[in-house]
């Protein structure tokens, strides 16, 4: 049995982020066969095509991206669109001769923020996937209210109901990789 690879990329970069919660939440609830590795994007620059060489943070991460099979993304919402931090290492990675590292791969998104839990920025997270050619899931579509108390002052899930969506999204993007390898 071929072990599906995911890497899980969260836009925010607090500790304590829902959205990094999202993906620990992932990671527990995988269907059997799957593995799932979340990124460190505290390190990783913003990209710089000046820059003489890949900083050590980017030339990881790549490396991270280049190894799954299919990507994770926990799109937090600043000011109605995806964070920063998320947008950076998708540039980078679209830098790669060819684009190698996303074109074609299957991706979920996901995300927790305020009252329409980050839909805004997800939709312009899809935007940019139209140009990068990731294919994103078009369901299960997981929308989380970060403040609804379905967190804990850590960032963990804690509500069964948002723990089951997530885990059906992993079964769904797994079985989105095993039907692609036929």
């Amino acid at each position: 049995m071929t072990t599906t690879k995911l890497l899980g990329i969260a836009g925010s970069l607090r500790r304590t982020s829902t959205n990094r919660g999202l993906l620990r939440a992932a990671q527990a609830n995988l269907p059997e066969g799957a593995s799932l590795e979340i990124a460190d994007l505290t390190d990783v620059p913003f990209y710089n095509s000046d820059l003489p060489e890949k900083p050590a943070s980017v030339v990881r991460v790549l490396g991270q991206i280049a190894a799954a099979d299919a990507l994770v993304l926990a799109s937090t919402e600043y000011n109605y669109s995806l964070a920063p931090a998320l947008k950076n290492i998708l540039d980078w990675a679209s830098r790669e001769p060819g684009n190698t590292l996303l074109a074609g791969k299957s991706a979920a998104i996901l995300g927790a923020g305020g009252g329409m839990g980050t839909s805004r920025a997800q939709y312009h997270l899809r935007q940019v996937c139209v140009f990068l050619d990731l294919r994103p899931l078009n369901k299960p579509e997981i929308f989380a209210n970060a403040f609804a108390g379905g967190f804990d002052a850590d960032g963990n899930v804690t509500d069964a109901k948002l723990i089951a969506q997530v885990a059906e999204q992993m079964r769904v993007l797994v079985a989105r990789v095993a039907e692609t390898r036929r």
